[in-house]
C-alpha cells in the first residue's frame, strides 16, 4: 500500500494547492467569513473524494493538471455539507477533524455562511477551468449538481437519514439513506475523473458500478467506526449514532454481520472493474484502504 499512500499525498498537495488559489485568504474582508471557510477547509480532511477522483482520473490517463480543479470543488462540496451537517439543527456536533466544529468556533450564522461560499465556488472553480473543454465542464457541473441535490442525492439521503432517527427501517431503506447522504458525492468523484478521462460509455458504466458500491462501503465502514472507535481516533465524536437512534448497518444487523456485508460490498466494487482495460490496480487499493480504514 506504499503506492497508494504515495499518491494520496500527493493527491492532497494538489488539492490543497488549488484550493488555495480559489479560496479567499483569511484577512479578506469579510474576514469572520473567509477564517470560518479556511477553518474547516483546512483542517486535514482525508480528501478521499478528491483521491477517488484522481485516482480514475489516471487510469484513463487524465493530465493531473486538467483535473485538480474539479478535485478542489468536490471537496468543498464535502466540506460545506460537513459543516452544515454538524449544525444544532441537524446532527448537532462539537468536533469535526479533531477540532471544534465551524458552528462552536465561529457561530451559527456564520457556519452556514461559510457552507453556502464553498457550494457555490465550487460550480464557479469548474466553470473557470480553462484547461477542459466547455462541454466537458457543462457535463460535470450538471452531474455533480445532481449528485449533490437530486431526490437521489446528498441533500436528499441527509433528509432521509433525519426523518429516520428512531425509526425501525428497512434494509432498502437503509441503503437508499446510504447511498444518497454518501454514496452520491462518491459515485461522482469518480465518475468525474472518468469523464475527465474520456472514458467510453462501457467504461462510464463500470466506473459507476464500482463508485457506487464504493459509497456504500464507506458509509457502512463509518458507522461500524462509529461504535468501535474512540472520539481521539476519529477525530468526531463518537457513538453519535447510537445517541441520535440513527438508522444504521450495524443497529440493524449487529457488527459482524454488517462487517461480512462490507466484506460483500467490497468484492462487488472490485468485481465491476473486470471490464475495464486499462490498468485498475489503485482503484483496487483504494477500496481496500476504504474497508479496512481504522478513521
Amino acid at each position: 500500500m506504499a503506492e497508494l499512500t504515495e499518491f494520496i499525498d500527493t493527491v492532497r498537495r494538489l488539492t490543497d494547492a488549488k484550493l488555495e488559489e480559489i479560496v479567499p485568504r483569511s484577512d479578506v474582508e469579510p474576514i469572520r467569513l473567509h477564517e470560518a471557510i479556511r477553518w474547516s477547509l483546512f483542517a486535514g480532511g482525508k480528501r478521499i473524494r478528491p483521491a477517488i477522483l484522481f485516482a480514475v482520473g489516471q487510469t484513463f490517463n487524465a493530465a493531473f493538471d486538467n483535473i485538480s480543479a474539479t478535485a478542489a470543488a468536490v471537496e468543498m462540496i464535502h466540506t460545506y455539507s460537513l459543516i452544515h451537517d454538524d449544525l444544532p439543527a441537524m446532527d448537532d456536533d462539537d468536533m469535526r477533524r479533531g477540532k471544534a466544529t465551524c458552528h462552536k468556533k465561529f457561530g451559527e450564522a456564520t457556519a452556514i455562511l461559510a457552507g453556502d461560499v464553498l457550494q457555490t465556488l465550487a460550480f464557479k472553480a469548474i466553470a473557470d477551468d480553462e484547461r477542459l473543454p466547455a462541454d466537458t465542464r457543462i457535463k460535470l457541473i450538471s452531474m455533480i449538481a445532481a449528485a449533490a441535490g437530486t431526490p437521489s442525492g446528498m441533500v436528499a439521503g441527509q433528509q432521509l437519514d433525519l426523518d429516520a432517527e428512531g425509526k425501525t427501517l428497512s434494509i432498502a431503506e437503509i441503503e437508499q439513506i446510504h447511498r444518497g447522504k454518501t454514496g452520491a458525492m462518491i459515485s461522482a468523484s469518480a465518475l468525474a475523473g472518468a469523464i475527465i478521462g474520456n472514458a467510453s460509455p462501457n467504461e462510464l458504466f463500470a466506473i459507476e458500478n464500482y463508485a457506487s458500491n464504493l459509497g456504500l462501503l464507506f458509509q457502512i465502514t463509518d458507522d461500524l467506526l462509529d461504535i468501535t472507535q474512540a472520539s481521539e481516533t476519529l477525530g468526531k465524536t463518537a457513538g453519535k449514532d447510537v445517541t441520535a437512534e440513527k438508522a444504521t448497518y450495524p443497529s440493524h444487523f449487529g457488527i459482524e454481520k454488517t462487517r461480512e456485508m462490507a466484506n460483500q460490498i467490497h468484492q462487488q466494487a472490485c468485481d465491476a472493474l473486470s471490464s475495464i482495460s486499462h490498468n485498475t490496480e489503485l482503484l483496487h487499493q483504494l477500496a481496500d484502504l476504504i474497508l479496512n480504514r481504522t478513521r
